[in-house]
């Protein structure tokens, strides 16, 4: 995002999120939030939508990177998980609506713009804010995570779950492995929930095209892709920097997971899912709860 000015990606995401309550009647993701917290932005939230250059499959993915996540943070929570960090946090409403955040003590980290402009706009659509929930202000370039978190209150040696959702494309490698380093090796042990993408060349032909649009598309906004993981490479990495298992969920398995019929059978094109956790133990595969 560009410096002194709020996230228009993550306005998008949201937009994309606020119009799966509708046009898809949230099969994949229910959030009762999405579209209070834009106000009177639904009737562009729906043209965003229909007119989004990607069809509706990034709208479906960003519900199901959603809904992954808060699913993995209800398992978690029951397992002994005390604190959630939303990195990144945008738009994203699951602090404010989660069933367990009177178990947790929650941390947005954002860039202050951001902070500021969600936090006027959830005073506008009067939704509350946890009374565990503090904001920490940070640049994943810049900052060093484990300093600002700590001087917010977090505790590294509870059980915490990570979610940082629409963010690792737009930064650097260093900063990305910085901050999983900081996850891998919190001492009471850590989950962390991500999406990211391949690189261009190993994206089957029918889906360039429209990834290429969606990069020159947030390029203009100002808010550039930077990193691209091949999968395994990237698993290796993980399990290097300390994560005991990881669970990539790619655009097929997401597709049959959570797409309508149709599109179960497209070629596979989207982003990845990743689940990773220090903590010992089998995953829990991804189940989707029909609506």
């Amino acid at each position: 995002m560009q410096t002194g000015r709020p996230s228009l990606t993550a306005l998008g995401a949201a937009r994309l999120r606020a119009a799966h309550q509708v046009l898809d009647n949230a099969s994949i993701l229910v959030d009762p939030l999405a579209l209070r917290i834009l106000g009177d932005d639904i009737e562009i939230s729906l043209d965003h939508a229909r007119a989004h250059t990607s069809g509706p499959r990034l709208r479906w993915f960003i519900a199901a990177r959603s809904r992954i996540a808060e699913d993995a943070l209800n398992t978690a929570v029951e397992a002994g998980t005390a604190q959630l960090v939303v990195l990144g946090a945008g738009l994203e409403t699951l602090a404010y609506r989660t069933t367990v955040a009177h178990r947790l003590r929650i941390f947005e980290v954002d860039h202050p713009a951001m902070q500021a402009s969600k936090r006027q706009m959830l005073a506008t659509a009067a939704i509350a804010v946890p009374d565990s929930l503090a904001y920490v202000a940070a640049d994943f370039e810049r900052d060093r995570l484990s300093e600002k978190l700590e001087a917010a209150g977090f505790d590294a040696g509870k059980r915490s779950f990570f979610s940082w959702l629409g963010v690792v494309p737009y930064l650097t490698e260093p900063a990305i492995f910085s901050t999983l380093g900081y996850i891998a090796q919190l001492r009471g042990g850590a989950e962390v929930v991500f999406d990211y993408v391949n690189p261009l060349a190993s994206i089957a032909p029918a889906g360039r095209a429209a990834h290429q649009a969606l990069t020159e598309r947030v390029a203009a906004m100002g808010e550039r892709i930077q990193s691209y993981f091949d999968t395994a490479l990237l698993g290796e990495k993980m399990r290097a920097a300390g994560f005991r298992q990881t669970r990539d969920i790619g655009p097929a398995e997401l597709a049959n997971l959570f797409f309508p019929d149709a599109e179960r059978s497209a070629p596979a094109r989207g982003g990845h899912i990743m689940h990773a956790s220090t903590l010992s133990g089998k995953a829990a595969p991804v189940e989707h709860r029909r609506q």
